[in-house]
């Protein structure tokens, strides 16, 4: 692939920026990244935002007269119709300013504001899927009743994506979903969430344990939102099995966006489970505290199960070097007792089980973390996945790159699913074989030994839709 120009990039954001959760910090850091290979990149954002420094990047926000920007909160709001319109406007007028080569659109809103800029600009535009609407809108208990939440988010999962010139997906489940929608194979990519693993490499768990009275103090560590989706409530349920055996262990939930409605429903239950004395829910944590945090923790934990889209709280567990204890569902990049102990979906005492093994199991624990920050090195660091996109871009941008492209993406995967790989694979031509017959950690989660056989993500390859569309019509 050849270097060729410098490009001049507009991300669309229809969300507050930069803020300390899911989309905006991966929006960020992906921006950051771009701005280190050398390209312009602009953003357009809504006005509200969180005190966090931007690097190289350029950021144009929309305003509404005698209207005071609000807080960072995730979710739909009666004002986010307003921003989104008024986002068409500076979309359109960043793009003739700035010469821009082109458009990339995340999360659903953003997608339909990037349609004006595809039209009348004539730009080409990626669309960056990160969950589905069909599941995720119905939580928010905006839209009632609930059914035509869905039925609303299923439409918008149809129709937003034809509007894009090229669709990437966080995860190969969600590749899968959008050709079962029928989007054609070859316009789907899988682009995985990003971390900066630098920013994990000095932090002071020490500090946060004086701080919060937890020295000595086996600590399970929960990091994100407190929205509906994330299944709190199941990780609430998972601790009450793993108090009834390690009556000191402590779960610290580590906020990034206030939601005053949750955090007294979670504190209210975490009461009547009887574990409130062994639970800590804090509100909203600055990102610079976040490091420090991770390093105080012993388990750190995803609940969400039946998660289409890539945790950003994951790559920071692993990032951070932490033994994990997931569902499956949310374990993305995850292989049962390789990197991470992986519970079945919805399954709350086997979850508590898991969380309970790594406590009681240090070396082990130790192990594994390290294993889940040795799979983020060259798969899931910003820089890689930075010049994966640039590639995308140049497909775009100029015509003659597709024939390149077609050959591959060296710094994208064919998938991002562990799978085993045969012993003798290494030295074959055609790369690593994977493992015939069922996997039996998959299906016997009770296994509790480092898995010793090698695992790995398969080689890089132009798109992986293609292969997700056959084996969803097989």
């Amino acid at each position: 692939m050849s270097e060729g120009k410098k490009l001049k990039i507009v991300m669309v954001a229809a969300c507050p920026f930069p803020a300390n959760h899911g989309s905006p910090a991966s929006i960020r850091e992906m921006s950051e990244a771009l701005v280190r290979l050398g390209h312009e990149v602009h953003v357009v954002t809504y006005p509200v935002s969180e005190d966090i420094p931007i690097q190289g990047v350029r950021v144009h926000r929309v305003a509404l007269p005698f209207v005071r920007p609000g807080t960072v909160r995730i979710g739909p709001s009666a004002i986010r119709p307003v921003y989104d319109f008024l986002l068409i406007f500076k979309l359109l007028s960043v793009i003739a300013r700035h010469g821009i080569d082109v458009i990339h659109a995340h999360n659903c809103e953003a997608a339909m504001v990037g349609w004006f800029g595809r039209i009348f600009a004539r730009r080409p535009m990626i669309y960056n899927a990160v969950t589905n609407m069909k599941d995720e809108l119905p939580t928010y208990n905006f839209i009632k009743p609930r059914k035509l939440a869905e039925i609303l988010g299923r439409a918008l999962d149809y129709v937003v994506p034809r509007g894009a010139d090229m669709v990437t997906v966080v995860s190969d489940e969600l590749g899968a979903y959008q050709a079962q929608r029928g989007i054609p194979g070859k316009r789907i990519r899988v682009v995985p969430a990003g971390v900066n693993v630098a920013m994990f490499a000095h932090a002071d768990g020490a500090r946060i344990c004086e701080r919060h009275g937890l020295a000595g103090v086996p600590i399970i560590m929960y990091t994100g939102a407190f929205e509906q989706f994330q299944r709190i409530d199941y990780l609430l349920q998972a601790m009450r099995w793993v108090v009834r055996h390690n009556p000191r262990a402590h779960l610290l939930l580590v906020g990034n966006v206030k939601h005053a409605a949750n955090l007294k429903k979670y504190t209210d239950m975490a009461g009547e489970l009887g574990i409130g004395a062994n639970t800590t829910f804090l509100e909203s944590v600055p990102l610079g505290e976040l490091p420090d945090y991770l390093a105080a923790a012993d388990v750190a934990v995803v609940p969400r199960p039946d998660c289409p889209g890539h945790p950003v709280k994951l790559l920071n567990y692993m990032a951070a070097a932490k033994a994990i204890a997931s569902f499956r569902g949310g374990g993305k990049g995850l292989h049962h007792m390789h990197n991470a102990y992986l519970a079945p979906d919805h399954d709350c005492e086997a979850l508590g089980r898991g969380i309970d093994f790594l406590l009681d199991h240090a070396e082990l624990a130790r192990s594994l973390g390290k294993r889940a920050q040795e799979t983020i090195q060259g798969i899931f660091d910003w820089d890689t996945l930075a010049r994966g996109i640039e590639v995308l871009y140049r497909e775009l941008v100029d015509p003659r790159e597709s024939a390149v492209a077609a050959d591959g993406n060296p710094y994208l995967k064919e998938s991002y699913v562990l799978h085993y790989v045969h012993r003798r694979a290494d030295q074959t031509a055609d790369g690593p074989v994977r493992r015939s017959g069922l996997d039996r950690r998959r299906h016997d989660v009770a296994i509790e030994t480092l898995e010793r056989r090698r695992v790995a993500f398969p080689a890089a390859a132009a798109n992986l839709a293609g292969n997700a569309a056959g084996d969803a019509r097989k």
